[in-house]
């Protein structure tokens, strides 16, 4: 009897280190195993794509206004232009998987018109953001269109949320409420105190509004489209890019910017060459990063996709620091700190969802 209890009494032996790594290996082995190299390919690229091309759109666009650019039609316009590479990637997906196109109906139709404008404000909304303030900055308000579209999806499409998202959202907004009070240290000379505020407003406001398109986007897969696949998904950023293109171009000709760019192409810093390299490169990290975008959320899961966004927020504003010299006052680096928690408490409540469900 006393030999049982001793047994019973007896501590399990943790895993030492050596065999957790060696855990993990296996489990990563087995992992990679159970998917095909090109799987992979197509992953890393995704990957890559988000953590590269995203950061990169947003310090050009950045790098536009500081070297003579004006215009927040033309940045608007640039976020959308690259939409022709989504085609490229799409119709020979039909070939290659023999499907066909989903047929369009005028509920469907008319979501993606409104879908579209909506776009194009937004788009708008945050080149006035990135007019007026560091690219750091604007990156880490950004941030915040997490909180819009944890609320608009909790509210639309009846999302679940759990404590730990709502830890998120009240953290990061403690993080962009830290921003706001700390508006002075990194204001430009050439910017004023109420071009900055305006600044933050739009890139609030723009935060919202893309949560509200994301909740949007996922009512209609719900809602109209009823199953979600790879070459659903492309086939609806094509037809909201297009229209929020069609939408831009109207605003750029009718504001006359379009006419304006052959004088402001004169007149930047670098020349006309340096101009369009930075309109043209401008429009094709966007695209790129909604093109990687896609494909992480479709390959892995929305929590790898909310992992990455999480980390490209850093990298932005730490490339804006080194290549823009953006000025990084303490309080941004402890705004960046509570942005990057929120962050990893959102990424960890959705992934507690997805194992409940």
């Amino acid at each position: 009897m006393e030999a049982a209890e001793a047994a019973v009494e007896a501590p399990v032996p943790s895993e030492s280190f050596t065999d957790q790594i060696s855990k993990y290996k296996t489990m990563m082995i087995a992992a990679y195993k159970s998917k095909p190299i090109p799987y992979w390919i197509l992953l890393i690229l995704g990957i890559i794509a988000m953590v590269v091309a995203f950061p990169a759109s947003s310090i050009l666009s950045r790098v536009y206004y500081e070297n003579g650019g004006q215009s927040k039609w033309i940045i608007s316009w640039v976020a959308v232009a690259g939409w022709p590479l989504i085609a490229v990637i799409l119709f020979p997906t039909y070939f290659i998987t023999k499907t066909f196109p989903t047929p369009l109906n005028l509920k469907l139709f008319l979501s993606y018109i409104v879908l579209g404008f909506l776009s194009a404000a937004d788009n708008l909304m945050y080149a006035y953001a990135y007019a007026y303030l560091p690219a750091s900055t604007a990156a880490l308000v950004a941030s915040s269109s997490l909180v819009f579209s944890a609320l608009f999806g909790y509210i639309l499409v009846k999302n679940r949320m759990n404590a730990s998202i709502i830890n998120a959202l009240f953290v990061i907004t403690a993080g962009l409420t830290i921003i706001a009070l700390d508006s002075s240290s990194d204001r430009y000379d050439n910017i004023t105190d109420k071009q900055y505020i305006m600044g933050l407003v739009w890139d609030v406001l723009a935060s919202a509004l893309h949560g509200l398109i994301f909740a949007l986007s996922e009512l209609i897969f719900v809602k109209l489209l009823g199953r979600r696949s790879f070459i659903v998904v492309l086939e609806q950023q094509i037809m909201v890019s297009l229209f929020a293109f069609l939408f831009t171009s109207i605003g750029t000709f009718v504001s006359g910017d379009f006419q304006g760019m052959t004088s402001e192409a004169t007149s930047f810093k670098g020349g006309k060459s340096a101009y369009y390299q930075v309109l043209i490169w401008g429009a094709i990290t966007f695209e790129l990063g909604v093109l990687g975008a896609t494909a992480v959320i479709f390959l892995a899961s929305t929590v790898l996709a909310g992992v990455l966004n999480a980390i490209r927020t850093p990298i932005t504003s730490i490339a804006a620091v080194i290549l823009l010299h953006d000025p990084m006052s303490g309080f941004k680096i402890l705004s960046l700190v509570i942005t990057f928690w929120g962050f990893g408490s959102y990424i960890y409540g959705s992934s507690m969802d997805d194992k409940q469900s």
